[in-house]
């Protein structure tokens, strides 16, 4: 089977002209993670939410999250299900005064190594995430790194259309020698 990948939007959803949602459009194996709550979001019902996507899918999986989207992946954390591994772009630093009001429950972070391949995507001009503190969560959950440069929020903002580079970031990711193995 081929691999699926599921979208997971961040705080307010993809609009109309980001990234996830034009994947989603473009390749008919996306399928985008939809929260009934996308305001204040729970903790809870994120995470529920995306484990009950990825038990839905049929074949290899590999998550392509967003913001507040990555911690939700993060707080996840597989919950005994394999997948094949998650792009995490932009992760949003809850736990920073940036963060708008509204999630409940995603702070701490979890600081721990993910049982799947994961690339971390981070600006070097996010307002919701600084690169250093991107980097550190690379480290703690054994990601690998990719610094993209100066693009904002690596959201519709930017003018990524389908982010060509984001792609390029999964195939990154599904060729590193790591993927598949944890």
């Amino acid at each position: 089977m081929a691999l699926q990948i599921v979208t997971v939007p961040g705080l307010g959803n993809s609009g109309p002209d980001h990234w996830q949602t034009l994947w989603d459009a473009e390749d008919p194996p996306c399928r985008r993670v939809h929260q009934a709550d996308w305001e204040t979001p729970s903790r809870a019902d994120w995470v529920s939410t995306i484990d009950a996507a990825v038990a839905a899918c049929a074949g290899s999986v590999l998550l392509a999250a967003h913001s507040l989207g990555c911690i939700a992946v993060v707080h996840w954390g597989g919950l005994g299900r394999s997948i094949q591994g998650a792009l995490l772009v932009a992760p949003a630093d809850v736990e920073a005064p940036s963060m708008p009001a509204g999630p409940r429950g995603f702070a701490p972070i979890p600081l721990r190594r993910l049982p799947f391949p994961s690339l971390v995507a981070a600006s070097t001009d996010d307002p919701y995430v600084s690169i250093e503190r991107a980097r550190h969560f690379a480290g703690a959950w054994g990601s690998a790194f990719a610094d993209v440069g100066a693009l904002g929020h690596i959201n519709a903002l930017a003018g990524l259309g389908a982010w060509p580079a984001g792609r390029a970031l999964i195939r990154r990711l599904l060729e590193a020698p790591e993927a598949g193995t944890r």
